[in-house]
């Protein structure tokens, strides 16, 4: 499997996860089980209708969460899951930059999302060049993710390494420090399961902590 894309290892191991799992098996998305992430990951990539608005305002996501119960409703969970494992249609989702950025943050956090949820941890085998792809992921996604924190700035910091990046500006300054799958996860909203040390300025660490990060 290593001479796979990163983001089609992601979309493998994920697959057999929820394979594994079954459709009822907890996330840690509030209301979501396993079968709704098989849904909502089809969805994103083959429902021309809906899958836009998966990354626009509440009423567009609304239309999508109508259209994606639909679809659960009318499918079979393993029908789902083998037409994910089946990989991205022709399209967008085959680009590089897409694959690179976007598909492997997508199949890296809804992995940890099931893992997490049921108590299977983090994943301690990450290659190097996993590593890689989430920590430019985590600096360049960042700037984006991380848009309604107010009141500081924000530094993250790869744990072990010299490597930083300011994702926003502003003072005074909190750092985020931990491995790159967990900064990705935090910044992607999952603070409560991502393991990192958040420090600085008492202002700018209760500042992050009011923020709501995510898409």
């Amino acid at each position: 499997m290593t001479d796979l894309p990163l983001d089609a290892r992601e979309r493998r191991a994920l697959c057999d996860l929820l394979d594994g799992l079954g459709p009822g098996a907890l996330t840690l998305l509030p209301g979501w089980t396993a079968a709704d992430v098989a849904g909502h990951l089809v969805q994103r990539e083959r429902d021309p209708l809906a899958g836009p608005c998966l990354v626009l305002p509440r009423p567009f996501q609304r239309f999508a969460d109508r259209r994606r119960a639909r679809m659960l409703a009318a499918r079979t969970y393993a029908s789902l899951v083998a037409r994910l494992r089946s990989g991205p249609p022709p399209g967008v989702f085959r680009i590089g930059w897409v694959r690179a950025g976007p598909n492997l943050n997508e199949f890296f956090v809804h992995q940890e999302d099931v893992r997490r949820a049921n108590g299977l941890g983090p994943r301690e085998d990450l290659t190097p060049a996993l590593e890689a792809g989430l920590w430019r992921n985590a600096r360049g996604g960042g700037r984006f993710l991380s848009r309604r924190l107010r009141g500081a700035g924000l530094e993250l910091a790869w744990a072990g390494t010299g490597e930083r990046a300011t994702v926003r500006r502003g003072a005074p300054v909190a750092r985020l420090s931990g491995p790159p799958g967990e900064l990705l996860l935090y910044v992607f909203g999952r603070r409560d399961a991502a393991r990192v040390e958040l420090s600085g300025p008492a202002a700018a660490v209760a500042a992050v902590r009011r923020a709501r990060f995510g898409m």
